[in-house]
């Protein structure tokens, strides 16, 4: 099964411009036969060593009989449930492919205590934990992984026989975890986190739960040929001209899933394009949308639809001004990543470095190391306190006023972020306030639960164009857990990561305003009434 991709519009003009000369410079082969000069002198370093994704299928094939071995041994032991505890790359791959499949995968991407308790509760003596992190030292997982094993150990079971590890090879977590007795999978070291989905950070935690990761690597295999070619039919070659290379850049994209069978695509290309591209003052931000959302029939000149769609959709007539994208999900994996690298060399960025990311966790380790006393609240109504940072000021001490000083700070080029630092299981429904908000705000708005984007939308916010507003939601509530051997807990990590970013953000000039919730139900019940 191949991808197809269809344009009309500004971006069927792009392509036309864009893709013959990158035939003519050999950029697909050059992609994947390794060329780090592809990007320029500056990312040639980083390019170098971040290739290793064009060859992702062929490596990955070996690692296929071990990971259903120790499904089937776990299997054999009683383990019908699978957790996976990772960040950004390492979890955004495996949530897509294991709802794509239908298969059960628990995943913990978060810091919210009220979630990891109700991880840690949820059929553990069933439970096997997949730990996903190139070196071992970002500190969610760390912390999930300390957790799990106390949870484990407090119930009798061996941690070693339910946690496995998947990391880069002779990183301090695979030195440490193979001391302790660990199963050690390893990835690539070649391949950066965004770009990881067909190694072991997406293959592992997908193939316990249950997807057939064979058919998923037959998938992108059926493609790379095609994305090897230097050709104007070449997809990957498409697909980068029509996101990156419009003229006047249209650099909100919205990707809507209109028919196709794969569940969430739209969570993992975020990040891939948002990290890769969100820097140097320059990007693409990917906005999330559904068939209805207000940005895809507003006619914004800045945003760029993308639709995913079913194979038997091919031949019918392309919607005016937008982009068509069908085809497997192995195959799409392979292309998104593909077009991205080529994004990035029309947009003269470097796609493989995250420069901004780095500055929101030293700014959290900060807070958890001096543990400052909380800022003051501007001002408190309806239980739900209102502070503000990068220079936003309210006059109408409300929540309906608060939202719309915000709003009124955003640019006309600009696009609003919504960050919920709060359990998402607990509040499925809140990403609804993003489509009220964006009729009210007649702007992009994307939503992210905290603090996993900040592992993905969170490069573009701080190294993508100064156009941001940011709307953070932080749940304050009484649920707290130790980590265990750490001097903070949960609670306090979380609350350090939503105050450090927006500490960062607002050194960038870029305005916050931070709804902090007491009691969470309570105020997020108050929020969507206020917000509609």
């Amino acid at each position: 099964m191949t991808v197809t991709v269809a344009v009309t519009g500004a971006a069927a003009d792009a392509v036309a411009r864009h893709v013959p000369q990158l035939v003519s410079d050999g950029v697909a082969g050059r992609i994947t036969t390794l060329d780090a000069t592809l990007w320029g002198p500056a990312a040639e370093e980083e390019a170098a060593k971040r290739l290793g994704w064009t060859e992702a299928v062929a490596i990955s094939e070996g690692l296929v009989d071990d990971i259903l071995a120790l499904r089937d041994e776990l299997r054999a032991k009683g383990v019908t449930h699978v957790v996976l505890g990772g960040m950004g790359g390492s979890s955004l791959a495996p949530e897509v492919i294991a709802n794509t499949y239908g298969v059960a995968l628990t995943v913990l991407d978060s810091t919210d205590p009220a979630q990891v308790r109700a991880a840690l509760d949820d059929r553990l003596s069933q439970t096997a934990v997949v730990i996903s992190s190139k070196s071992g030292s970002t500190v969610e997982t760390d912390s999930q992984k300390r957790v799990y094993e106390q949870a484990f150990r407090d119930a009798g079971i061996d941690p070693t026989e339910r946690i496995v590890i998947v990391t880069d090879p002779g990183s301090p977590l695979d030195q440490s975890a193979r001391a302790d007795g660990y199963r050690v999978f390893n990835a690539d070291p070649n391949v950066g986190g965004r770009y990881s989905a067909l190694t072991a950070f997406g293959l592992v935690p997908s193939g316990l739960a249950g997807v057939d990761i064979a058919e998923l690597l037959d998938e992108a295999q059926a493609v790379s040929l095609e994305l090897a070619l230097d050709s104007v039919k070449n997809p990957g070659l498409i697909l980068g001209a029509a996101i990156a290379g419009t003229s006047p850049l249209r650099d909100k994209l919205g990707i809507v899933p209109d028919g196709t069978h794969i569940v969430g695509f739209g969570d993992w290309v975020e990040q891939l394009i948002a990290e890769s591209t969100g820097k140097e003052g320059t990007g693409i931000l990917p906005v999330v949308l559904d068939v209805d959302s207000y940005e895809v029939t507003a006619d914004l000149p800045d945003v760029q639809i993308v639709r995913l769609v079913a194979n038997e959709r091919e031949t019918r007539e392309v919607r005016p001004g937008e982009i068509e994208v069908s085809g497997s999900l192995g195959g799409q994996l392979l292309v998104w990543e593909y077009a991205t690298a080529i994004a990035g060399r029309l947009l003269g960025i470097n796609p493989f470095d995250q420069p901004d990311v780095e500055s929101a966790k030293i700014a959290a380790r900060g807070l958890l190391d001096a543990r400052p006393e909380p800022t003051p609240a501007l001002f408190t109504a309806e239980g739900i306190e209102v502070r503000t940072a990068g220079g936003l000021e309210i006059t109408d001490h409300s929540i309906d006023g608060a939202i719309d000083a915000l709003l009124a700070a955003l640019p006309d080029d600009g696009y609003l972020s919504v960050q919920a630092y709060l359990s998402r299981p607990a509040f499925p429904g809140l990403p609804a306030i993003r489509d009220a908000l964006a009729r009210r705000a007649g702007r992009p708005v994307t939503f992210g639960w905290g603090p996993r984007f900040l592992h993905s939308t969170g490069q573009f916010h701080k190294g993508g164009p100064a156009v941001g507003v940011f709307l953070q939601i932080v749940g304050a509530g009484d649920v707290d857990l130790e980590i265990p051997e750490r001097p903070f807990t949960f609670g306090q990590l979380i609350q350090a990561q939503a105050a450090g970013d927006a500490s960062v953000l607002a050194d960038h000039g870029r305005p916050v305003l931070t709804l902090t919730l007491p009691q969470p139900s309570d105020g997020v019940a108050t929020l969507r009434t206020r917000i509609g």
